[in-house]
């Protein structure tokens, strides 16, 4: 069963597992399965639901709003997590000429009614600023912060894929705390954990949000030398701590980090949940985990 960590806001709590929702479009489901789908995470104790306003092509929150309505009740059992400030250019917005970022307050406001809208609810849990913008002018996010917090749409905010010195300028102008950095975690790609990104939140005791932890399948089927050393070295170690599949190891693996993040599935089959809830009971020696730094690096610890 996966439990609940208290985030940096005392009030909130997310489970130790998210269960990321960018590729729902993609599962074929209808919306009874999606509600299925939903239900049965609910039941393994994964509460915390990821979104960002984008999924989709602007598809995925709707589609899950659409499986929410039919039981409504589930959603008190839930810690619903969006995002916004990517525009992107695509069907239904032709008219813009290229992707691009936008965090200016009528856009975060505007973003935060549709996803309401499409997620068929009245308020958000957490809203994330999905990616930095260079134009971000961080008096003016505060002030959507602040009346989106007071209209009762959004409970707490945090970003994705910001800098600590990104993260340092928008928390400078806010009374609440940020409660999370979103970020990528795998064993290919933790650049996170050199550049100060998982020291800043360790510091401040804010778990990490962990997206892309198996690198979207590439530690599976890539073919550079680094895959095959990374592939390796996780089927020699899932051998020595008897774990079922690479991607618990993966999993377990992420969670040595003191900063203690909260790994992202991505997956809509439940069995494939059900083997990342098995991997909390696994862990790994030091030795074990730097491994894999080595394996990613392809050389030693200096």
């Amino acid at each position: 069963m996966v439990s609940q960590v208290t985030m940096v806001a005392q009030q909130l709590q997310f489970s130790e597992l998210v269960q990321g929702y960018w590729r729902l479009a993609e599962w074929g489901m209808t919306a009874q399965q999606r509600l299925s789908f939903i239900e049965q995470h609910l039941e393994l104790g994964i509460t915390t639901v990821d979104h960002a306003d984008i999924y989709g092509g602007y598809q995925c929150e709707a589609l899950f709003g659409e499986a929410l309505a039919l039981k409504p009740s589930l959603r008190q059992q839930l810690q619903l997590v969006t995002k916004c400030d990517i525009n992107l250019c695509n069907a239904k917005y032709p008219q813009r000429r290229i992707n691009h970022y936008d965090t200016s307050k009528q856009h975060i406001v505007e973003s935060v009614n549709n996803s309401l809208v499409n997620l068929q609810v009245d308020n958000i849990d957490v809203l994330l600023i999905h990616r930095p913008d260079l134009l971000m002018d961080a008096d003016e996010v505060a002030f959507a912060f602040s009346e989106l917090k007071q209209q009762g749409k959004v409970n707490h905010f945090g970003v994705s894929n910001f800098s600590p010195a990104q993260f340092e300028l928008l928390q400078s102008r806010l009374e609440q705390p940020l409660v999370t950095n979103q970020v990528e975690i795998n064993p290919l790609n933790f650049e996170v954990a050199h550049d100060g990104t998982l020291d800043q939140l360790q510091m401040k005791r804010i778990h990490p949000m962990a997206w892309s932890c198996l690198a979207g399948g590439d530690i599976f089927s890539g073919s550079s030398e680094q895959h095959i050393r990374v592939r390796e070295t996780l089927i020699e170690i899932a051998a020595e701590i008897g774990a079922d599949s690479i991607d618990q190891v993966i999993y377990a693996w992420i969670r040595c980090l003191p900063s203690k993040p909260l790994a992202i599935i991505g997956s809509g089959n439940i069995d494939r949940v059900r083997s990342v809830v098995a991997a909390l009971d696994f862990s790994l020696s030091r030795e074990q985990f730097y491994r894999v730094w080595v394996a990613a690096k392809g050389h030693g610890v200096p």
